[in-house]
């Protein structure tokens, strides 16, 4: 593996489809494939088609350009040593050869929701870019033809539950493209591997799993059976070449990265046949894998389709974030960085590596099935959508971004589905009941709805999501779900549960939390104490509307939550540590104070509200800036601490142990500036942005953000490659000139 570039790409849908893999073209993990398909999107992600083994027949000899790790630990072939160069923009692309040859190919994950009315592959155009009250309209809104028709029959009927995009179906689909330049005609060969499984899972042989084939004219339907079971049908079509079924299986590919991981680390591969075509310089082939079965409706593919593709996702990209249409190119970035504030919306430079950022945040926003509306995939490969890690990325791929509906969507949804004054931490499939394991997910709503409100100024939002906002105030203060309640002598919140993980530091071992921070956790409070400022200053905008029936009544509610916000601002002194000169990190149900050196202290100086001085902050700055900041965000804990564990691997349990004892997460490089352009106004920031982006462009998951690295040098990316939050907070802090 020494001389294998392992490096990843990904491409998504928007439903929670995706195909990933390696520049080498080696499948590494369980999660490497070209398509996994949401079946009830975003979940029921299942592996269809792995990859096709491509070959190519000259007059003297086959060269063999595939890549395959076999559980022996034996590479055969070795396509790789014929690969001359991969690129990412505007889609992964491949190219090998020689001096007689060269081979190249392409890869496009069409946009997946499909309008109503519109013809099968014409999708919809991402979430719309639409003004709300006070920001005017932005240019080329991209808000499809059929969702105006919605709105406006919405409101004539007095519907309030528009989400900010619906779709009528879904198509989850991958286009290939190979193209051939050579001295002379060549033969490829394109062999079929596939799969029928979770995407969490390996597939095995086994007698009961049979696939069946339907061979028609430049296309093969295809579909598992296993018992009496059915497995999700596709098919694959192409422009030329020939068919010919074949099956065989092939045994024991090896998942080196899985094998790190302490997880099942083979996979067997079903191969049905295969494609032949003869190819003469400059010509070239497509092919489309699509789930369903043929429909007489679909459009031709033809030499033009992957071309056409391209440039609807291009157009898209453009209608949701008013861009030009041109292509953006790895190689040709130049930028220099100034990380002084956050981007201002109004002036989001269209440079390339502005696009790319953005081009990374759309691969998170997909569309939920089970509440019909927006969501976020918290990260690629494994991770569903999560609320605390919706609302904490939110400013980032909403606000700054200027998607004003799908901020508003999001919150709106969320709001929807509070219960007991509690935000769902995460949403099931159709049939299901949300989770509401959090103590925080309702807090960070509050803040993030203060972020929208302040950026929109749409106070007849605000008045729809008041009673949201009362139902969280009075659930908290008189006590909700895992014993969460306000503390009457202090003005605190504290939770007294055992056994479960409520704060975002959620690892559990065994049953048992790794991080129990039970009782008053610091950052908690600082959002409570937030939560309670916007409170009492959405109450006094609300007395000054002029709709409003009762004006009297939200000026006392006003005055309540100031009264109370200040008792608690008093009270969080009780988190000082003046030995320290830090916060403490939990006050425990015991009264015991946990001393830890954790970015919790970090997460309570960034809040819309602070309760902490200048020179407590600053405190805090200075020794966080010491023992927790490294090139790529945060350290979850000191290396000076007992507990401090400084790499992240083995394992499940050896992972989840180190999750919040050491490992840097990418996120907390934003709280960190913000409460650092607060207390230190006039500084420099202390923080060189240039290895954080040199990641995000050429290591790990090439354009993406990695979720976690090591506390220890040389911090090496771990956890998911692409994650929500950490594309979210560079965004919306980075400043390119």
């Amino acid at each position: 593996m020494v001389d294998l570039d392992t490096r990843e790409w990904l491409l998504t849908n928007g439903l929670g489809s995706f195909a990933s893999g390696t520049v080498s073209d080696v499948r590494t993990r369980t999660y490497h494939g070209w398509l996994f398909a949401a079946t009830s999107p975003p979940s029921g992600r299942t592996l269809l088609l792995s990859h096709l083994e491509a070959s190519l027949e000259l007059s003297d000899r086959v060269i063999a350009l595939g890549t395959n790790l076999w559980g022996s630990g034996q590479i055969e072939p070795k396509g790789y040593q014929q690969l001359r160069s991969f690129d990412i923009n505007p889609v992964p692309k491949w190219i090998w050869g020689e001096d007689e040859w060269q081979l190249t190919r392409l890869l496009i994950m069409p946009y997946g929701l499909v309008e109503e009315g519109q013809g099968e592959d014409t999708s919809v155009r991402g979430f719309p870019r639409q003004g709300v009250a006070g920001v005017p309209p932005v240019e080329a809104t991209g808000v499809p033809l059929f969702a105006q028709r919605l709105r406006k029959e919405r409101k004539v009927s007095g519907d309030k539950g528009l989400s900010p995009f619906c779709a009528s179906s879904f198509c989850h689909r991958i286009l290939v493209k190979y193209r051939y330049e050579g001295t002379d005609a060549a033969t490829l060969r394109l062999r079929l591997l596939i799969g029928d499984r979770d995407f969490h899972h390996q597939q095995k042989v086994i007698p009961e799993l049979q696939f069946s084939q339907l061979v028609g004219q430049q296309q093969v339907c295809l579909q598992a059976r296993s018992s009496h079971n059915f497995g999700t049908p596709w098919h694959l079509r192409w422009t030329q070449g020939e068919y010919q079924p074949d099956t065989v299986w092939y045994w024991n590919y090896g998942l080196r990265e899985e094998s790190l991981r302490g997880l099942g680390d083979r996979e067997d591969l079903y191969s049905p046949g295969y494609i032949t075509l003869t190819l003469k310089p400059g010509d070239a082939v497509t092919l489309e894998a699509r789930v369903g079965f043929p429909s007489e409706l679909q459009t031709p593919l033809t030499s033009e389709t992957f071309a056409e593709v391209v440039e609807a996702e291009q157009e898209r990209l453009s209608q949701v974030f008013g861009w030009g249409e041109e292509e953006v190119r790895t190689g040709e970035l130049e930028f220099t960085l100034s990380p002084t504030q956050d981007l201002p919306c109004s002036r989001a430079p269209h440079s390339p590596l502005w696009r790319r950022l953005l081009q990374a945040a759309d691969q998170f926003v997909v569309y939920r099935a089970s509440i019909a509306g927006p969501t976020v995939i918290a990260g690629y490969h494994w991770f569903n959508d999560w609320g605390r890690d919706t609302l904490i990325a939110l400013p980032g791929l909403a606000l700054i971004p200027q998607r004003f509906d799908l901020a508003k969507g999001l919150l709106q949804t969320f709001g929807r589905y509070c219960r007991h004054g509690l935000i769902p931490n995460a949403f099931p499939d159709i049939g299901g009941e949300p989770f509401y394991n959090s103590i925080d997910a309702a807090l960070w709503w509050f803040e993030t709805l203060g972020l929208y409100l302040e950026a929109t100024q749409d106070w007849q939002f605000l008045a729809e999501q008041y009673p949201v906002v009362q139902q969280i105030y009075k659930a908290f203060l008189g006590g909700t779900r895992y014993n969460i309640q306000l503390d009457a002598t202090d003005g605190l919140i504290g939770w007294y549960a055992p056994g479960v993980a409520l704060t975002w530091m959620d690892a559990v071992v065994e049953g048992q939390p790794v991080t129990p921070r039970r009782g008053k956790p610091v950052e908690i409070n600082a959002l409570w104490y937030s939560a309670l400022c916007w409170a009492s200053r959405w109450a006094e905008i609300l007395s000054e509307q002029e709709v409003v029936a009762d004006p009297g009544r939200f000026a006392k509610q006003a005055l309540r939550y100031a009264q109370l916000a200040q008792q608690v601002k008093a009270s969080m002194q009780q988190f000082w540590n003046p030995q320290l000169g830090y916060l403490y990190d939990t006050i425990e149900p015991d009264d015991r104070r946990n001393s830890q050196i954790r970015p919790n202290a970090v997460l309570a100086l960034s809040l819309s509200h602070c309760a902490f001085s200048q020179k407590q902050g600053q405190n805090v700055l200075d020794l966080a800036r010491s023992s927790l900041l490294t090139p790529f965000g945060l350290r979850s804990l000191a290396p000076t601490d007992p507990e401090y564990i400084g790499q992240y691997n083995g394992n499940s349990e050896k992972r989840d142990r180190a999750y919040h004892q050491g490992t840097v997460w990418s996120w907390l490089i934003g709280p960190f500036i913000r409460a650092w352009e607060r207390f230190y106004p006039e500084q420099p920031l202390p923080f060189d942005w240039q290895p954080l982006l040199e990641h995000f462009l050429s290591d790990a998951c090439i354009g993406s953000i990695s979720e976690i690295f090591d506390g220890d040098q040389p911090h090496t990316p771990r956890g998911a490659i692409a994650q929500a939050w950490s594309v979210a907070e560079v965004i919306r802090h980075v400043k390119i000139k």
